[in-house]
């Protein structure tokens, strides 16, 4: 009996070992995956070195139109493309103060940033499953297509980085061995012609030599305001307001930084005051805070709320101040969602705002602007919201640090707050939020604020304002 279980054991233990092995051959090939123009694209984790988020690159004269200019990375002042003006796919007006998706590459040990339109995930597949490019799968040239491969439903071109970004003496030594080199495409019969493209051929010089000829000029140039530690500048924003600079407005609050030392005209302008660090802050702070709503900003906010025919919309609004923004976010979500019963969990940790929100009036100048077909007249003349406002709110004193029993979520609007949580407060309420939303919730945070760099999750934008769901 003891040699009967032996053998089983034994035999048990060969299979897992085989399964292992097995898996270890499926899975011999990880890309990063992205799109562009709403198509699936990836690239070979291996030149990846991290993705971010950035905005306002510092504008480089004499290049040419898919470099959007420099950007100093922990340092490193690295060029930054965008890959979409690159294959002459159509962008989007820029915004001044959007941060754009950049992966940053690293290509003949030459690193710099691509800016595509989302970073998606983390794929890995088995290499031998990447088939051979075909002219239809992308809008670029084929001969910067490494070859095509599904996974989980969705087709995947994988972008040859090597032969997009390297030098020119290795572009033309990659031509005279790419038939060696590479699968063979199928022939390009009866493609559409269109456009010249900027990759349809070699350049005077390719993005590597741009990228190697902009980081020597930009070595020798002055460094910009945000080289200088900014350490002092988070700890006063700290002491004084509250405010913990982290992966969630880091990049904000450097390029702050650059305009306030510019501002103040001076070589380590410091904050040394309340006062100051208000000031430096005053353009983090999203649209309308503290202020009743715009109706531009209402409309904006419409338009990024999913759509949804549940009989019930539950909403949870951390950080809700003194009531103005969750009354205008109630107005708003009636509008959105006319036949369902909202439900608005509103908390802050100012008793006294908590306290006196349900009891507000709104100002005569507003009654006759959007909020007016949620208001009713009261005997002494003021005006109030009407009972269906004001029964879909519950304001409550909480803090979003500690544990919340709500109900899954449809909805959630936390502008600005994560900023005013330390990085282990902003990791624990980021995961609460992943665990409260529904399959199609959104999670609205502040228009300067990104999630933390350590959660996946989709974007949607609409001007200023994002809407972050489950990826």
């Amino acid at each position: 009996m003891e040699t009967v279980n032996e053998t089983a054991v034994a035999t048990e233990t060969l299979k897992v070992e085989s399964e292992n092995q097995e898996n270890a051959r499926v899975i011999d090939f990880k890309m990063v995956t992205f799109s562009l123009s709403g198509k699936d694209y990836a690239i070979d984790i291996m030149h990846v070195k991290e993705i971010a988020k950035a905005g306002r690159f510092t504008y480089v004269p004499n290049t040419l139109p898919f470099v959007l200019g420099v950007y100093n990375l922990r340092g490193d002042i690295i060029p930054i493309l965008d890959l979409r003006l690159f294959f002459n796919i159509e962008v989007p007006p820029r915004q001044e103060n959007k941060l754009e998706n950049m992966l940053i590459l690293n290509v003949d040990d030459q690193i710099f940033g691509l800016v595509v339109d989302k970073i998606d995930k983390v794929v890995g597949v088995q290499r031998s499953t990447v088939q051979p490019p075909h002219p239809l799968f992308g809008d670029i040239n084929i001969k910067y297509i490494d070859g095509v491969v599904e996974s989980n439903n969705r087709l995947y071109v994988l972008l040859d980085v090597t032969r997009i970004f390297s030098s020119k003496e290795t572009y033309e030594a990659g031509e005279k061995n790419v038939q060696a080199s590479r699968p063979q495409a199928i022939p390009s019969v009866g493609m559409p012609q269109s456009a010249p493209r900027m990759s349809d051929g070699p350049m005077e010089k390719t993005p590597g030599d741009l990228a190697k000829s902009i980081s020597k000029s930009a070595e020798t140039a002055p460094a910009p305001a945000e080289n200088i530690d900014l350490k002092f500048i988070s700890e006063s924003l700290k002491n004084y307001a509250g405010f913990n600079v982290s992966s969630v407005n880091e990049s904000w609050v450097k390029h702050r930084y650059n305009e306030w030392a510019k501002l103040k005209n001076a070589k380590n302008p410091q904050l040394q005051t309340k006062e100051e660090a208000d000031e430096f802050l005053k353009p983090f702070w999203s649209s309308c805070t503290n202020s009743w709503w715009t109706k531009d900003y209402a409309e904006k906010l419409e338009k990024i709320l999913p759509e949804n025919s549940a009989k019930q919309i539950i909403v949870w609004n951390p950080g809700c101040g003194k009531g103005m923004e969750t009354y205008s976010l109630a107005c708003v979500l009636k509008k959105k969602y006319p036949d369902a019963r909202v439900r608005i969990y509103a908390q802050d940790i100012d008793l006294l705002s908590v306290s006196n929100a349900a009891l507000m009036s709104v100002p005569a100048n507003i009654s006759s602007d959007w909020y007016s077909p949620y208001l009713t007249k009261k005997a002494n003349g003021d005006y109030t919201f009407n009972q269906d406002i004001k029964d879909s709110i519950m304001f409550e004193y909480h803090d979003c640090k500690n544990t919340n029993a709500l109900p899954m979520v449809d909805v959630i609007f936390a502008r600005d707050i994560l900023s005013l949580l330390d990085e282990n407060s902003q990791e624990v309420v980021v995961s609460d939020f992943l665990e409260k939303m529904k399959g199609n919730a959104v999670a609205i945070i502040g228009e300067n604020e990104v999630m933390p760099a350590s959660f996946n999750f989709g974007e949607k934008t609409v001007d200023t304002i994002v809407a972050y769901s489950k990826d």
